[in-house]
């Protein structure tokens, strides 16, 4: 499938790597999202609207910057998800960019979970609780301490550019 994006130009996506969100996510239009990175080793993802060419927002795995940080996930959404095993689930949140780093946020109060093996995605809020909508991005680590990091995320992303 070919997703038209103002970002990025036109991308080419494996109809198998389109995620679904059954309910949006929070303030965007759509419920078809690709994950997009501008390069192999990057820290940082966008997640793409497969239906609106001007939706895209940034996402990290959040312990890239936070290794404390904990996600617990309501048995709702869980099911919503189709979620059996919490292993199945990769995490991201959405991060705020800026001009200056400093000003980077990253939302840990909303993350966005993904049933990697059913393709089906839903941002939650999370019950551990005591999370910030808008946490300094880099309060615990510099950008160059995470840029190298072999974490990667299961779902497979589409290169841009």
């Amino acid at each position: 499938m070919q997703i038209e994006s103002t970002r990025f130009g036109a991308l080419e996506v494996r109809d198998e790597t389109v995620l679904t969100f059954p309910d949006g996510l929070i303030g965007l239009p759509g419920t078809s999202y690709a994950l997009v990175a501008q390069s192999e080793r990057t820290p940082f993802y966008w997640l793409h609207s497969a239906e609106h060419a001007d939706v895209a927002v940034p996402v990290t795995m959040p312990w890239l910057f936070f290794s404390g940080y904990e996600v617990r996930v309501p048995d709702e959404d869980a099911s919503r998800l189709e979620l059996a095993d919490p292993g199945a689930a990769e995490i991201f949140c959405v991060v705020r960019a800026a001009s200056k780093l400093e000003d980077f946020t990253i939302n840990l109060a909303g993350p966005v979970i993904v049933n990697a093996s059913r393709r089906i995605g839903r941002q939650i809020i999370n019950a551990a609780g005591g999370y910030a909508v808008r946490q300094p991005l880099f309060s615990e680590v510099e950008l160059n301490e995470v840029r190298n990091d072999p974490a990667r995320a299961v779902i497979p992303a589409t290169a841009a550019g």
